[in-house]
């Protein structure tokens, strides 16, 4: 008799539990939180850049874990080279930050990365699939692709995209923007 009020109990928790978690008109969010919204939304618009797409990227590469470092040497939360960060502080005329800010400091990474996004596309305009592969590939080895038709730039040919970890990286990108977009009405 015991054990089958247990299971009524535990029963009636999960049923419970369920019913809560699907009438909360924005459930979703809990598995898919954005940390940093208050950066992110700043600098998407200086920059005028899509926050979801700040977003997704960073889910992608730490999954909004600050202090990340590659084993490539990328830094931060959206994972930016040393020297991309530099050229960045430079060709943005940002205040120059020693590069254990860029690592550390999630405002300071998410600016970097945000103003980088913003570069990219005006580099290919306003692609959001070649600006998410330039990002991961780099431009240069992205208009590579482009220029000798290799890869068309478009979403339905993502599996043309000559590297694996590239064609990967946005296909996750793509998917995280897609869940954000769903379940956040604004940012």
């Amino acid at each position: 008799m015991n054990i089958l009020r247990k299971k009524r109990v535990l029963l009636t928790l999960f049923v419970g539990f369920v019913l809560i978690l699907f009438l909360n008109s924005n459930w979703m969010s809990w598995f898919y939180p954005i940390q940093y919204k208050d950066e992110i939304r700043q600098y998407s618009q200086t920059y005028e850049v899509d926050p979801f797409l700040v977003a997704s990227i960073i889910r992608v590469e730490t999954n909004f874990k600050t202090s990340k470092q590659s084993h490539k040497g990328a830094l931060g939360l959206m994972q930016i080279m040393p020297n991309t960060a530099n050229w960045i502080m430079d060709s943005a005329q940002i205040q120059k930050v020693p590069l254990d800010s860029v690592k550390h400091e999630p405002g300071t990474n998410i600016e970097l990365g945000t103003w980088y996004l913003h570069n990219l596309s005006m580099k290919f305009q306003d692609n959001p699939v070649a600006i998410v592969a330039a990002y991961n590939a780099g431009p240069g080895k992205v208009q590579e692709w482009l220029d000798k038709g290799v890869w068309d730039g478009k979403e339905e040919s993502i599996k043309q995209i000559p590297f694996g970890e590239t064609r990967h990286y946005v296909q996750r990108v793509i998917y995280y923007y897609r869940q954000y977009t769903k379940i956040y009405n604004d940012f």
